[in-house]
């Protein structure tokens, strides 16, 4: 029985190329499922403790920030006892399907350094082997990135949104009572958009290295990206102040701390360039 062979990334077809994209998208998806079937059958966990975990005022969110204004001696609502708001769902099959999707999306989370595996799969045999060299780590530091991303967006953007959403009443006439669609959707948003903000160094890291990102750009529109971020904190948190700040503060530390990243690969491909003129 011959061995098998396998045709050089640079020399496959494009069709051939299209297959073996879909064989790792296939194996992304099945690890999704895999992962969000165990989520499926932990359901009191993710419902209970994990999602409705900011609904509950002992939340460490809550906690912490009414032990600061206590210091202070300010009134806060973060030292309620209850937010004032129930949850229901309107459909007959909206519980059903609030735990499907849920299950799917913690599939996602959990098996990003998966998916992330199998992109990087797809696109290093493409790459010059001082170029994979270079790009080692990737998956470990991007993953760690969208973890910290993910737990910024569950215990800081999730909880802010929905203490001033859950408490904002234009009368008291009228209560809140939020479909639990809505409900999950608030705190998905703001876990899954923190999770894709903290990939900006990464994002940074391979634009750089293709040239279409360097120091003295993003230096330049510094002020723009400022802007940006806040109307990006605006979106992803409730309206005021004190909440744009929190979320835009770590951003524009990554933002920063990208500008340093861009440096150190232009300043790593100018070596490279000057050991090239040696020889």
């Amino acid at each position: 029985m011959g061995s098998k062979t396998t045709t050089p990334h640079n020399e496959m077809s494009f069709l051939d190329h299209l297959e073996e994209l879909r064989w790792h998208l296939i194996r992304s998806t099945l690890a999704i499922v895999i992962i969000g079937s165990v989520a499926f059958l932990m359901k009191d966990f993710i419902f209970d403790t994990v999602i409705f975990g900011p609904k509950k005022m002992d939340f460490p969110t809550y906690k912490l920030f009414c032990d600061i204004a206590t210091y202070f001696g300010f009134d806060s609502a973060f030292c309620a006892d209850k937010l004032p708001f129930t949850i229901q769902s309107r459909l007959m099959s909206g519980q059903f399907s609030a735990h499907i999707w849920t299950s799917i999306w913690a599939g996602f989370i959990m098996g990003f350094p998966y998916v992330l595996y199998e992109l990087w799969k797809f696109i290093s045999p493409g790459l010059y082997e001082k170029e994979r060299n270079s790009s080692r780590g990737f998956i470990l530091i991007a993953s760690l990135l969208f973890f910290m991303g993910v737990l910024f967006g569950y215990y800081v953007v999730a909880p802010l949104s929905i203490n001033f959403l859950g408490t904002y009443q234009v009368s008291a006439e009228v209560t809140n009572e939020f479909d639990l669609a809505s409900y999950i959707s608030t705190v998905r948003a703001s876990v899954i958009a923190c999770g894709i903000l903290f990939e900006l160094p990464i994002i940074i890291f391979f634009l750089t290295k293709v040239g279409l990102v360097t120091p003295e750009i993003m230096k330049k529109y510094r002020k723009i990206a400022l802007v940006l971020v806040l109307i990006l904190s605006a979106v992803i948190t409730p309206p005021d102040v004190a909440s744009q700040i929190i979320v835009a503060v770590p951003v524009l530390i990554l933002y920063q701390v990208s500008i340093y990243i861009s440096k150190m690969v232009l300043r790593k491909e100018k070596r490279k360039e000057e050991k090239r003129k040696k020889k």
